[in-house]
């Protein structure tokens, strides 16, 4: 089980909390069926044994992950925090009045800023103003319910987002259980350490590609 302490602003709050946990942690999927289909292919089968109910992390927000993903491009783990620590100081808004707590800048706040202020390349920053603008205007919902080849055919038309991003985004935002990232070093390395073929993008491991792109970055952990 897992035990979650929040501070709500208001008790009617409580629901959508919980449902956003849930999402967040993957507690709604089977874990029972992944791993039946995934423990059959021999090279899974070890992972799965080691790791048996492995979920795939969705995101309490999906346009916060999705500004995640883009900024986690090409920089390390612990740069990528102190930029969105940056983000949220400079354009989010307080959650409890008088306290240090911060609300990720929502994407029409985010849409209203001059890219040109962001302390980061010029090219992030515009694709970051330009998924804004997507997702403030309704161009793009980055949402679990949303249909996800539309929503990954409007992330790629945003500038500076490619495949590796739209699939993450994907997996994580719009809980997608079969995304199997096949352009992610890290699957890569690992797919080459246990001598698994990625070409055929494995459509064995449907429709939990998903978990076995998980089981594939465990490996190098």
């Amino acid at each position: 089980f897992v035990t979650a302490r929040v501070r709500l602003g208001a008790q009617r709050d409580l629901v959508a909390v919980v449902a956003r946990v849930r999402r967040l942690l993957d507690l709604d999927a089977d874990p029972v069926a992944v791993d039946d289909v995934l423990a059959g292919d021999a090279a899974l089968a070890p992972l799965v044994g080691k790791r048996p109910g492995l979920r795939s992390p969705g995101a309490v927000d999906g346009f916060e992950m999705a500004v995640r993903a883009v900024i986690g491009q090409q920089i390390s783990v612990r740069r990528a925090r102190t930029v969105l620590g940056t983000l949220a100081a400079a354009y989010g808004t307080s959650a409890f009045d008088g306290q240090a707590w911060l609300a990720f800048p929502s994407a029409p706040e985010f849409a209203a800023t001059d890219p040109a202020q962001l302390a980061m390349p010029r090219t992030r920053a515009a694709a970051l103003h330009a998924l804004a603008a997507a997702v403030a205007s309704g161009a793009l919902t980055l949402d679990p319910g949303a249909d996800r080849e539309r929503e990954r055919a409007a992330l790629l038309a945003v500038p500076g987002i490619g495949p590796w991003t739209a699939d993450y985004v994907r997996m994580r935002a719009l809980a997608d259980p079969d995304v199997l990232l096949t352009g992610d070093l890290g699957v890569r390395k690992a797919a080459a350490e246990l001598g698994v073929e990625l070409r055929t993008a494995r459509p064995d491991w449907a429709p939990w590609r998903s978990y076995a792109t998980h089981h594939l970055w465990s490996v190098l952990h």
